[in-house]
């Protein structure tokens, strides 16, 4: 489910927060820096705690910088049974894929054309440099990324039920995402986006949690709308009780966040509404989505697909939505054009499904608009 509010943009499914809404938008310049690979052997240090990326420049020197989205989270490896429907231990064998949600969506945007830019951490070790090398293969700018060396990138094994959908067991305790600290951030790069986009894992446990919410409040202060990604891992909470209170959307986590109350009625999915909430999305898989603004609310049919791996197909959607977003904000008022960015939107994420892994799998713009020709005709 998507949220988006007064210049801020949510997703959970997708959910703003009114804490980070901001109340004018000032674009920024983003000057691209040549592409490069981490140095494995040296590479300038920050501090004795981790390395920083060389900057690496999303988009071609030509690329608008005032659309720039930047992503701000996990990056990790998902292992993925290349079977389905069978447990993690019965599971012959896996598949290494780069994912994470915030990252999934950065190369999303990139891949529809768009300019974005990943902030996190990943261990000083062979994934965290190869899932570097993924972003600059992706162009998407990882000036923002950090490398710990005393922790590893984080790990996920998701076991793909008969029908697609995901289990997952994290490997993190503690991860490098979980360690970025405040002091660490890239600011300029933050402030120079048009779009700020996070989700609610990185607000689990400190220091990330003070670093995401330093990150927030940078971006709101510098007039960059802001979009919130609830996505819903309960296995990474110390309970359930402390995730409803720091989530704050998919029709699983407004059934969750509401205590069991049904997240296809209008009058549930309002009470997540608030006064500085300009677009409220909610996710339905392959039934597509649902849109509440202050002023109109509708449903966008979903395209139908034979589902693969889902993993990846919410952070495709919202990829799509943002990558439109950053280029024309008025599609928040003006709805005929809104229902054509979400039918884009809904293309990414069934295009997404029809293949194993999240960044693997996220589709090209050409991809897309020959999905969206075909529902057309």
């Amino acid at each position: 489910m998507a949220l988006l509010q007064s210049p801020s943009l949510c997703f959970g499914g997708a959910a703003l927060n009114s804490r980070h809404s901001s109340a004018s938008f000032r674009p920024g310049n983003l000057k691209p820096s040549p592409l490069s690979s981490p140095p494995r052997a040296s590479s300038p240090r920050l501090s004795s705690r981790c390395k920083a990326a060389p900057a690496v420049g999303g988009g071609s020197s030509e690329a608008d910088g005032s659309s720039l989205v930047v992503c701000f989270g996990e990056m990790l490896i998902d292992f993925v049974p290349t079977i389905n429907g069978l447990s993690l231990a019965d599971a012959p064998a896996f598949k290494k894929a780069p994912g994470g949600a915030p990252a999934n969506v950065a190369v999303g945007i990139a891949r529809l054309g768009g300019t974005s830019a990943f902030v996190g951490k990943v261990g000083e070790d062979e994934f965290g440099y190869m899932l570097a090398e993924i972003l600059k293969e992706n162009n998407v700018n990882n000036q923002g990324l950090r490398f710990d060396p005393g922790a590893r990138t984080a790990l996920a094994f998701v076991t793909l039920r008969s029908d697609g959908e995901r289990e997952f067991m994290f490997y993190r305790n503690p991860s490098a995402d979980m360690l970025l600290q405040e002091d660490e951030l890239d600011l300029e790069l933050i402030k120079k986006a048009k779009i700020f986009h996070y989700g609610s894992i990185s607000l689990i446990t400190e220091p990330c949690k003070s670093a995401h919410i330093a990150a927030a409040k940078a971006a709101k202060e510098a007039g960059v709308v802001l979009s919130y990604d609830p996505n819903l891992r309960l296995p990474l909470w110390s309970s359930a009780e402390s995730a409803r209170e720091g989530i704050l959307i998919s029709e699983e986590e407004i059934s969750f966040l509401t205590q069991g109350e049904d997240p296809y009625d209008d009058a549930v999915v309002r009470k997540l509404y608030h006064p500085n909430l300009k677009l409220l999305l909610v996710t339905e898989g392959p039934d597509g989505c649902r849109y509440y603004t202050k002023e109109f609310s509708g449903r966008v049919k979903g395209l139908k697909v034979d589902a693969i791996d889902t993993t990846g197909a919410g952070d495709a959607f919202v990829a799509g939505v943002l990558s439109q977003l950053a280029r024309d904000l008025s599609l928040l008022q003006n709805e005929e054009k809104l229902r054509d960015a979400l039918k884009f939107a809904n293309a990414c994420g069934a295009l997404t499904v029809m293949e194993r892994g999240a960044i693997p799998a996220l589709p090209t713009s050409e991809a897309v608009a020959n999905a969206v020709l075909k529902i057309v005709a």
